[in-house]
């Protein structure tokens, strides 16, 4: 259960948080939520699909870390194995908050409930005069990204379903042992129907600045093969 409370230099002075990488610490997860603005660091790491949810008729980014629920195949050895790790993952256990209203400034809150908050260990929130140590100042620095990714990223979603660039995809893998692994219910960009755009929809595309993220989608596929390989090495090696 979350506890999200904003972040405030008197009740979290002492605060530390751990910065680790390990399934106890939540990094168990075969996927989580990116926003365009990152594709072209994401893309070098990860497949990144597209999910509908049927209530809200919208779609999300994903970036995916594993073929079922629970599994994040970059984790190794108290360490993610990446280059870069995705926004709304590395910035656990922080968030941005707001009024209700969506007027004022946004703020940063915290999970108190995260299994990061550490008690003589991790990195110090704030220092001994109660100012934002560089870890904090670099964690608020993701948290606006992250945020201005994800308020931007409603157009570039609209974009693709306006143009219908979307379609269903299904893979089905057999691994080395024998066994299957499968990836349903998600949705990656059209090739086909992107080539048939006329001249005009590309040039709106491009000056809208979706045509960049849309190439960056369509070039990650090629690390599905590599997220195969991690599954058959996890395997072979437990």
């Amino acid at each position: 259960m979350s506890e999200h409370a904003i972040l405030d230099t008197a009740a979290h002075r002492d605060l530390r948080i751990r910065t680790d990488r390990s399934p106890e610490l939540g990094d168990a997860m075969m996927c989580c939520i990116t926003v365009p603005a990152e594709f072209r660091q994401v893309q070098n790491e990860y497949a990144i699909l597209f999910r509908l949810n049927l209530e809200r008729d919208a779609f999300t980014a994903l970036a995916m870390f594993g073929f079922e629920a629970g599994e994040n195949l970059y984790l190794e050895n108290g360490r993610w194995d990446a280059r870069y790790i995705p926004l709304a993952a590395d910035i656990q256990p922080f968030l941005i908050g707001g009024a209700i209203d969506g007027t004022g400034p946004r703020q940063v809150h915290i999970d108190m409930a995260s299994p990061r908050i550490a008690g003589e260990e991790g990195m110090r929130l704030f220092d001994e005069f109660g100012q934002p140590t560089p870890y904090l100042d670099g964690i608020t620095e993701k948290l606006g990204a992250l945020d201005e990714g994800y308020q931007g990223s409603a157009a570039f979603l609209d974009a693709l379903k306006r143009h219908d660039l979307l379609e269903p995809m299904s893979l089905e893998v057999t691994l080395d042992n024998g066994s299957t692994n499968r990836l349903v219910g998600f949705h990656v960009i059209d090739e086909d129907r992107l080539r048939a755009l006329d001249a005009q929809s590309l040039s709106r595309l491009h000056a809208d600045g979706h045509l960049m993220p849309i190439f960056m989608a369509v070039a990650s596929l090629a690390n599905l093969g590599a997220l195969v390989a991690r599954k058959n090495r996890r395997l072979a090696y437990g």
